[in-house]
Order: structure tokens, then sequence, then C-alpha cells
């Protein structure tokens, strides 16, 4: 019998400190996504209109 942990131990789930397994993150809602396409158009757009109004 060829085990890598004691016998009668259960087989050793993934955790957050291990590298030597790929973990994925979902992808962002589409509300989210979103939200920060609007954030980034407004942080431009107060940019532009600054420096429009200091020059």
């Amino acid at each position: 019998m060829t085990t890598s942990g004691p016998p009668g131990e259960e087989p050793r789930q993934p955790r957050d400190g291990d590298g030597d397994l790929p973990r994925y993150e979902p992808p962002p809602s589409v509300g989210k996504l979103m939200i920060w396409v609007l954030l980034f158009f407004v942080a431009a757009l107060a940019v532009v209109l600054g420096g429009v109004y200091f020059t």
C-alpha cells in the first residue's frame, strides 16, 4: 500500500499557502466591471476638465 500520509488520515486539501496548485479567481460580475469603467471615465474627465480650467 502506498500512501503519502499516516493510515486513516484524509487526503490533504489545498490551502491558501499552497503554491503548487493553480488557483483562479472568478471573473468580475458585469455590474462591478461597469462601476470600474465608470469610475475610470469620471477620473479622466476630472483630469481633463481640471487641465482646461487651470490653463
